[in-house]
């Protein structure tokens, strides 16, 4: 999680001068909108009414917190529209955004991820990006190690069941709109941020992807 999160921030960063909106979606406890917060940007946060209470309670218990460094929009991925919801809060779809979906494709059935690319790629500008992580087939399946069968257990036994993994995300990108993409492996971060390469590590099942419909 914490090579991911390094990942995420990294192109948040990194797009702060041409994007100039920021969605971190199914934001849960995320903090980026407080951490990586830039003069003349705007961070959205979607999420379920449920979490997104959750956690608005909680942060403002928080003496100095900067609620208001973020706006936020519940909606609920499997059966409502989320740039409807962002609208209303004054995200506008004419100007590029950077999608942060992190931690959350994975709980989705197949026909709630498709939905989401699809609505990200037809309905924001076309210089947006969306960036995400999912899981291979093999874990959902239940083929993958003792360690990582361990997690999928603990997840369902929390009432996230994980539901969706995909070996290879690029047919589904292209099929909702998506003419760039790029993909990277759990070793490729590691190797990345820590310098080393450990066939031992776990969560060997995860990936990245960061998608444009602009080639």
């Amino acid at each position: 999680m914490g090579l991911r999160t390094i990942y995420f921030d990294e192109a948040v960063e990194r797009s702060s001068r041409e994007i100039p909106q920021v969605v971190l979606l199914g934001a849960g406890l995320d903090t980026r909108a407080a951490r990586l917060a830039t003069r003349g940007r705007r961070f959205f946060e979607v999420d379920t009414p449920a979490s997104q209470a959750l956690k608005l309670e909680r942060l403002r218990r928080l003496e100095g917190y900067p609620v208001e460094a973020a706006r936020y929009a519940s909606c609920d991925f499997e059966s409502e529209d989320f740039v409807s919801a962002m609208v209303a809060t004054g995200f506008d779809p004419s100007v590029p955004a950077l999608v942060v979906w992190e931690g959350v494709s994975y709980y989705l059935r197949e026909a709630a991820v498709r939905a989401t690319l699809e609505r990200a790629a037809t309905s924001l500008h076309p210089a947006s990006r969306i960036l995400f992580d999912f899981v291979g087939q093999k874990l959902i399946r239940g083929r993958a190690s003792t360690s990582d069968q361990d997690t999928l257990e603990l997840v369902r036994a929390l009432g996230e069941p994980m539901l969706w993994g995909t070996n290879d995300v690029l047919p589904l990108l292209y099929a909702t709109g998506f003419r760039r993409v790029r993909v990277d492996s759990f070793d490729e971060l590691a190797l990345r941020y820590t310098g080393s390469y450990d066939r031992a590590r776990r969560f060997r099942f995860q990936h990245v992807a960061k998608a444009s419909v602009l080639a």
